[in-house]
């Protein structure tokens, strides 16, 4: 049996693929792409999600709001966001989380937000998609203090070090692993790439950003995850259909589509 790339984090509603989204989606399953899961960042996202998850037998959604987009969430649209989670295709909730890199919204505002989803994960029997930057052991602590390990989920855009990577695998989470990990300067995430099991690695691009060499600075898609199969199988000394093969594995398990 061929076997195929599963794209576990796309941005596939993106202004950037306006011009060219039916096309470009259309080309993936015959191009050695057998899933995607396009993942909400905000309400507006999230709607979006829910239509190409209607519109294609292939993509699957996660809603959830990225801390960025923290600030628009109330209550009312909290409820919303709860009710779209029992969909058919809705296979995790995110993506979720922290980014202190900027500084809007308020860290508050992000955790309170953070926590309340990693709730609402937890009662759906969902997994997550974290989103952590500059902000791993405040991320690391909410989860642990939310029993975040029994939804479970992955790391995603995985860029902290080896010792914090041991940290959220012990939780049981998986890490997710994009463009980055090809790029020459990128030694502490090759470092954890070769460290963590393969078991607990993911596919992911992250597009329409994020794209790996020999593509980097361009536009991303899926089409682009085999450079980053190829890295981590370089890394790993072993052969490239292994990673494709195991990584696909462990996107079902976690999404739960055995």
């Amino acid at each position: 049996m061929e076997r195929k790339i599963f794209e576990t984090h796309a941005h596939y509603e993106d202004k950037q693929f306006d011009e060219d989204r039916e096309t470009l989606l259309k080309s993936l399953p015959e191009n050695g792409i057998d899933v995607v899961v396009n993942v909400s960042s905000s309400l507006e996202t999230a709607k979006e999600t829910l239509k190409l998850t209607r519109q294609y037998d292939f993509i699957y959604g996660a809603i959830g709001v990225h801390p960025e987009a923290a600030s628009e969430l109330t209550e009312e649209r909290f409820q919303w966001l709860s009710e779209r989670m029992s969909e058919e295709k809705i296979v995790a909730v995110g993506e979720i989380g922290l980014d202190y890199y900027w500084k809007e919204p308020e860290p508050a505002v992000q955790k309170i937000w953070f926590e309340r989803q990693i709730a609402l994960a937890r009662e759906k029997k969902l997994p997550m998609i974290i989103h952590s930057r500059d902000a791993a052991q405040d991320t690391y602590d909410i989860l642990k203090a939310g029993h975040g390990e029994e939804a479970g989920g992955v790391i995603h855009c995985f860029s902290y070090a080896r010792e914090m990577a041991k940290k959220f695998l012990d939780m049981g989470f998986y890490l997710g692993i994009g463009g980055v990990v090809t790029f020459k300067n990128s030694k502490k995430l090759k470092d954890v790439v070769a460290y963590a099991p393969l078991e607990r690695l993911l596919l992911e691009t992250d597009c329409p950003y994020m794209a790996p060499v020999p593509n980097r600075g361009k536009r991303n898609s899926s089409l682009n995850l085999i450079y980053v199969a190829r890295e981590i199988a370089a890394l790993k000394g072993i052969e490239t259909e292994e990673v494709i093969w195991k990584t696909a594995e462990n996107a079902r398990k976690m999404y739960q589509l055995q």
